[in-house]
């Protein structure tokens, strides 16, 4: 799909350096002093428009979260959305998550979020998936020990791959969720794409998976 062009764009970004950070390899090891304490950082990858980072550093003020979100013309509203809010325990990085070691010293992120990754449901596109093995040695890089993956989609071709993704590499599934709603999880914070699939009636897959 072809990015949608927001002609305020480029003028956010250079106005909100503080709420989107420009120089994130630089700041690699050094996240703590981003935020002024020594709480937990957790990480999502693929941000979207920001409602569940937003939504979660409401609810949990004393956790950081950082958001990564490639797109210029998504990360401009998620980063509007978290400025509105007025929460201050949460930055997001427009940068490629290809490589996340250069973003992020060993140990460094108590978790991460991967919310309606895109599937790539062809064979040959497999190492693209955030749960293919590569992106999964990264992120056992970059997590403390015992640092959790949470996994939300409404793809079930994904979830079924990832499950066994995680459970080659060595994962202990903590939870695993066929339809999320009808379990009313009462912590669960639900992002833009989830409340569209799920007011048509299509189940949401979520689960929790630790490094051991």
């Amino acid at each position: 799909m072809r990015e949608r062009h927001r002609a305020w764009a480029d003028d956010f970004l250079r106005d909100n350096t503080s709420l989107i950070i420009t120089d994130a390899e630089e700041r690699k090891g050094r996240w703590k002093e981003l935020f002024g304490n020594d709480h937990p950082i957790h990480l999502e990858i693929g941000t979207g428009k920001g409602q569940f980072i937003t939504g979660m550093a409401e609810k949990n003020p004393d956790v950081n979260f950082i958001g990564i979100e490639l797109a210029k013309s998504i990360i401009v509203m998620a980063g509007a959305k978290l400025k509105e809010s007025g929460v201050t325990n949460a930055r997001l990085l427009h940068v490629d998550a290809a490589d996340l070691k250069e973003l992020f010293a060993q140990n460094e992120i108590s978790a991460i979020y991967l919310n309606f990754s895109d599937p790539w449901p062809k064979k040959r596109h497999a190492k693209r998936r955030l749960t293919f093995h590569t992106f999964l040695e990264q992120y056992e890089h970059i997590l403390q020990p015992g640092g959790e993956i949470t996994l939300k989609t409404d793809n079930q071709g994904l979830f079924e791959y990832s499950l066994v993704s995680f459970s080659e590499f060595g994962l202990k599934l903590k939870e695993v969720h066929l339809d999320l709603h009808s379990a009313e999880v009462p912590e669960n914070v639900m992002t833009e794409y989830e409340e569209k699939f799920s007011a048509k009636g299509q189940p949401i897959y979520r689960c929790r998976a630790e490094f051991t």
